[in-house]
């Protein structure tokens, strides 16, 4: 036998697209904590500004160009961390410029063309394609799933429930943010709507924004519990403020709610619970920008509770890690169907939720 040791293959080399508050307060520490298998070689940014002083702190190339960064040869996984509208072109163009691997942060498409569109590119180039719900590679929730057994197949009711303050206090906590595009002007609290087309589309807006912004994370999730995701009928939406939703709805036999509430006088709390006939699943997650390892996942029967978790790393950290893997060779890529899938569903329930909005003004209005 040999006794010459084999010496650890070289980190592979990260370029991200967006040096915003997500690239700044979660991506970097993620990836710092990585570094015997990844390592930052290019950040570009639209603010050239912003670009520099970011790729500073890691000691990477910048540039304010798609195109310098896809083709820098160093640069072997795409991060696409820009504003959701160019997400579908820019995974294609790094599909198409020869990368390893690519990470999309949702909503990787703005409908189920640009998704087909992305699917059907990654098939042809051979790229494989991370959407960044970061919960599906939380180890807390892997565990949790290779544990619960035959739990799916009898859950009647899922929650998701999301209490935070507003991100830039935990960006804050995490980092010093440079180039953060203030924040429009809340309502004032207790405003009243004034039903007019403009109110209506204003609450549409923030009910869409706060389900593919947010409620996003978890929805992969909840689909896991819900195989009739395509029957999707929203039975109540409404906006909270400053941010936030409670949203009811079927899907199929199954209830889900949804709530989420943005401000500062709670302390954070983001739990996920599965709701069967004989089986439950509760989850509970750390706030995103605090790096503060797994979820930790519970499943009660009537005999015994099982404790999962907490794990050494977050959801994020799990991705780069599935990255790295995908990027080798060694690991399985998500199935674009899945992918496809989980952002049908989520457009189902913006759409639904905006009709329901549209609904009940035109009840108030009869009134």
């Amino acid at each position: 036998m040999s006794s010459q040791s084999h010496a650890a293959p070289a980190p592979l080399g990260v370029g991200i697209l967006g040096a915003g508050p997500v690239t700044q307060a979660i991506h970097l520490p993620s990836l710092a904590r990585l570094r015997d298998i990844l390592e930052v070689r290019h950040i570009m940014d639209v603010d050239p500004a912003v670009a520099e002083s970011v790729a500073a702190r890691v000691g990477a190339r910048f540039s304010s160009s798609m195109e310098e960064l896809l083709a820098d040869p160093e640069v072997e996984i795409v991060a696409i961390c820009s504003p959701h509208q160019f997400h579908a072109a820019q995974v294609i163009a790094a599909c198409r410029a020869g990368k390893k691997a690519v990470l999309c942060e949702k909503p990787f498409a703005m409908n189920g063309e640009e998704a087909a569109a992305i699917a059907a590119v990654s098939a042809e180039t051979g790229v494989p394609i991370v959407v960044g719900a970061m919960h599906t590679f939380d180890p807390g929730w892997l565990a949790a799933e290779s544990a619960w057994g035959s739990l799916p197949d009898q859950v009647h009711t899922v929650r998701s429930s999301i209490v935070l303050p507003p991100n830039p206090r935990f960006e804050d906590f995490a980092t010093e943010i440079v180039g953060r595009t203030p924040p429009p002007a809340p309502a004032a609290a207790g405003a009243p709507a004034d039903g007019t087309a403009a109110d209506i589309a204003a609450t549409k807006a923030k009910l869409t924004g706060g389900i593919m912004g947010l409620a996003i994370h978890d929805l992969p999730l909840v689909r896991r519990f819900a195989p009739d995701f395509r029957a999707v009928e929203v039975l109540h939406a409404q906006t909270v403020v400053p941010f936030g939703y409670v949203i009811s709805l079927q899907a199929g036999a199954v209830t889900i709610e949804l709530r989420a509430a943005m401000n500062g006088t709670w302390e954070p709390s983001w739990t996920f619970e599965a709701i069967g006939d004989d089986a439950s699943l509760s989850i509970d997650f750390t706030p995103s920008y605090v790096h503060a390892g797994s979820a930790t996942a519970r499943i009660r029967t009537a005999a015994s509770t099982t404790v999962l978790g907490p794990f050494g790393h977050n959801g994020y950290e799990g991705e780069w890690r599935k990255l790295a893997e995908l990027a080798r060779g060694t690991g399985t890529a998500p199935n674009p169907e899945t992918l496809i899938h989980d952002l049908e569903f989520a457009l189902a329930i913006a759409d639904a939720a905006a009709a329901r909005v549209d609904a009940a003004a035109y009840e108030e209005a009869r009134a």
